[in-house]
This record gives structure tokens, C-alpha cells and sequence, in this order.
């Protein structure tokens, strides 16, 4: 079929299309069960206390942060393409399974069996994006697929109704995604393509395991790239994950509205500002090389200030307050974003970036679940909301500073060169 030809002007579009709907799935298949945790722990009971549910949600992000490396690397090595839907089809058998979980532990191994599938998806697809997607267009084809994940998010936050609805519940969420899942990969699979010039490197000589990992953590802008995109998304990782539970406490709302509230509004500025962040990075770049920078630096101040006035809301007791302050944080996040990996392939060459991200993924995500954890402990002890936030906001700061400090090596006119 000539329309699958991915030599095609038009292929480059359609694979960001095809991507969407997975980029929903698998936000979608995190975010409902944050959405839905106290129909959960009411149905199982032993879960117990904070700390505990902080640690479902955060062996989820350990193992996918240690799979995330590994997943890169076979999408460099081998296949976009296989890596991208095996995923898809793997955590969604996964979803299905999780709707099955009677104790604490089960629900323990099942999302920590999740993220291992899912680790595999997100270097796999964004470098993919790059490969379609060289310079001009490439932050907005990035901030395409971006809105996926946040259709996903605000999807997951609507999950409390279902959760409350007596016919329903959370047991039948993930029933449905599951099923949803794997009835998508098996089209998926068959539509999607390689890039040619993806298809090309495989053919040739690639570097081991350990090749990659010293040329990647001997350029100083990636580790620089790695530690901003940690420090921010430890903030976005308590806002995904906590901010239903902490809304419906300290406002007192029904868990349906506390989750909605918590996801709709942001995710729907993370929408408008992925498409206009990526739009005037893509602008920006062509003046300026700093230009992604310049603009994912923007988002990440935002993100910050957004952080402090959220943690401050509880105390006016005015729940519109909270909102507000969270849809700032959604048009930070949209312009941080959607230029993580776009940045990366202006200081990597395209054969290590997916093993990049997945370096990138593995040091973030893992401090995502510290981040959990640690907050649910502090939330224990009875720490208040706005030193907590106030932590939080601070270690977004200090990233702007570190995303500063990188210096592109490759422009957008043209591929990386394939060796050194």
C-alpha cells in the first residue's frame, strides 16, 4: 500500500498519529490508578497506610526506570517498530491482570510487571518521532505525540467516577484499558514502519551496550540534559500521582471531582502549551541553535512558581486557587516536554538517542519513586503541604540553572553524523 511507504512526505505525520492513541494508553493505564486509590485501598485493605501506597507507585517507576536503558538500546539496535508494539501489547495484558489483584502484594508485583513493559515504549517512540521528524518540525511532531500522554492523564483523572459508580469500579478501568490495548497493537504493529535511515544503521556496525553507555556519560551536556530532566519531573511526578488524594483531603471534595480537578485543567494547558511550545522552539532554533533550551528553560520557571502556589492553596480553602495555579504548572510542563528529546538530539547522535532517553528515563524515574515514597512518608509525619511543595518547587529552580549550561553539538539542517 503505497500510503504506508515511509519515504512518503506525509508517513512522517501519520507514524505521530498512529502513536497517539499508545502515548494515551499508556498514560492512561498510570494516572487512573492515582485517581482511583481510595476505592482501592477500601477493596484491599492490608495496602494499609501512605507509605505503602507510595510504594506501589513507586516500584511501578523503579522498574520502569531500570528496564528504560534496556528498551532504548534494542530500539537503537534492532526495531523501533517490534519494541514500540511488543510494549503496548505486553502492559496491556498487564492492565488486565492488575483488575485481578486481591492483596497488597499482588498489587505490588503487577505494577511493578507494568512498568517493565512499559520502559520499553517511550525511548522507542519519541526517537522514532526524531527520525521522522529532522529539525524544522521536529519539537512540534514531538509535542503531538506529547498530547497523547495528557489526553491519557485527563482520561485517568475522570477513572474516580467510574471507581464510585456501583456498577462499575475501579476493577472494571483496567479491565477495559487492557482489553483496549491489545486489540490496538496487532494494527499498530502492521502499520507502522521504520525510518529508512533508522532501517540503514541497523544494517551497519552498532556499538555494544557498553560502546553507548561511555560515549553518552562521557559528553558532559547529556549528563547536564539528564539532571534537568530529573529534578522537574520529580515535581510532576507528585502532581500525577498525589494531587487527587491531596485535593479531595484538603478540600473535602468526592473523589470523582477531586480527581478530575487534579488532571483535567493542567493537562489541558500541557495540550495548548506542547503545541506552542513546540511551535516556537521550532521557530526559535532557526535564529538561534539555544532556541529548545531557551524555551524548555521558560516551562521549567513556570513550573516552579506553580509548585509554591499549590502548596499555598489549601490555606485560602479556595479550590479554584488550587486549579489555577495547577493549569501554570500545565503550560510549564507543555514547553519542558515537549523539548527533552528534542534537545538530546542536538547533543546525540540519532544511533544512541533512544538508548539516551532511556538513561534519562532511569535516573528521573527513579527519583520520581524516591519522590513518592518520600512524600508520602512526609505526609505520615504530618509535614506541612507548603514546606513540601516548597522542596519540590525549589529543585525545579535549580534545573533552569543546568539546562543553561548545554551546548549543542549537532544542528537541526541536517542528521548527526553515524560515527565519531
Amino acid at each position: 500500500m503505497k500510503f504506508l511507504d515511509p519515504r512518503r512526505p506525509g508517513y512522517a505525520w501519520f507514524v505521530v498519529a498512529l502513536l497517539v492513541p499508545v502515548a494515551l494508553l499508556n498514560y492512561l493505564d498510570r494516572q487512573m490508578l492515582a485517581s482511583m486509590k481510595f476505592s482501592v485501598m477500601q477493596d484491599i485493605p492490608d495496602i494499609g497506610n501512605e507509605a505503602n501506597w507510595g510504594k506501589i507507585l513507586a516500584f511501578f517507576k523503579w522498574t520502569y526506570a531500570f528496564l528504560s536503558p534496556v528498551g532504548g538500546y534494542l530500539a537503537d539496535r534492532f526495531s523501533r517498530r517490534y519494541v514500540i508494539a511488543g510494549s503496548l501489547f505486553v502492559w496491556s495484558a498487564v492492565t488486565w491482570a492488575t483488575a485481578r489483584a486481591e492483596t497488597f502484594q499482588q498489587l505490588l508485583v503487577t505494577r511493578a510487571v507494568m512498568g517493565v513493559s512499559e520502559a520499553f515504549y517511550i525511548p522507542a517512540a519519541l526517537a522514532l518521532i526524531a527520525d521522522y521528524h529532522l529539525g524544522p518540525t521536529r519539537s512540534r511532531a514531538v509535542g503531538a505525540h506529547q498530547m497523547g500522554i495528557y489526553a491519557g492523564v485527563i482520561l485517568g483523572g475522570f477513572s474516580g467516577y467510574a471507581a464510585d459508580h456501583p456498577e462499575l469500579g475501579w476493577r472494571w478501568m483496567f479491565e477495559l484499558c487492557g482489553l483496549a490495548g491489545l486489540l490496538y497493537a496487532l494494527p499498530l504493529f502492521f502499520l507502522i514502519r521504520n525510518a529508512p535511515a533508522q532501517a540503514a544503521a541497523q544494517e551497519a556496525p552498532s556499538a555494544s551496550p557498553w560502546g553507548a553507555l561511555r560515549e553518552l556519560l562521557g559528553n558532559v551536556s547529556f549528563i547536564l540534559l539528564v539532571l534537568y530532566f530529573t529534578l522537574p519531573a520529580m515535581a510532576g511526578w507528585i502532581v500525577r500521582d498525589w494531587m487527587p488524594a491531596i485535593l479531595k483531603a484538603e478540600f473535602g471534595i468526592g473523589q470523582g471531582k477531586a480527581g478530575v480537578s487534579a488532571t483535567l485543567f493542567w493537562m489541558l494547558a500541557a495540550i495548548a502549551a506542547a503545541l506552542a511550545g513546540g511551535w516556537l522552539a521550532d521557530r526559535w532554533t532557526r535564529r538561534n541553535p539555544r532556541g529548545r533550551i531557551y524555551t524548555s528553560a521558560i516551562g521549567v520557571f513556570l513550573i516552579a512558581v506553580a509548585m509554591m502556589g499549590v502548596g499555598y492553596s489549601p490555606q485560602t480553602g479556595v479550590l479554584a486557587l488550587a486549579v489555577a495555579f495547577l493549569i501554570v504548572f500545565g503550560v510549564g510542563w507543555g514547553f519542558f516536554d515537549t523539548n527533552n528529546m528534542p534537545i538530546l538530539c542536538q547533543i546525540a547522535r540519532p544511533q544512541v538517542r533512544a538508548t539516551g532517553y532511556g538513561l534519562m528515563n532511569l535516573v528521573s524515574i527513579s527519583c520520581g519513586g524516591v519522590a513518592d515514597w518520600g512524600f508520602g512518608l512526609l505526609r505520615d509525619h504530618h509535614i506541612p503541604l507548603l514546606a513540601i511543595f516548597g522542596i519540590f518547587a525549589s529543585v525545579a529552580a535549580l534545573s533552569v540553572v543546568l539546562v543553561l549550561l548545554i551546548r549543542p553539538r549537532y544542528t537541526d539542517a541536517a542528521p548527526a553524523p553515524a560515527g565519531h
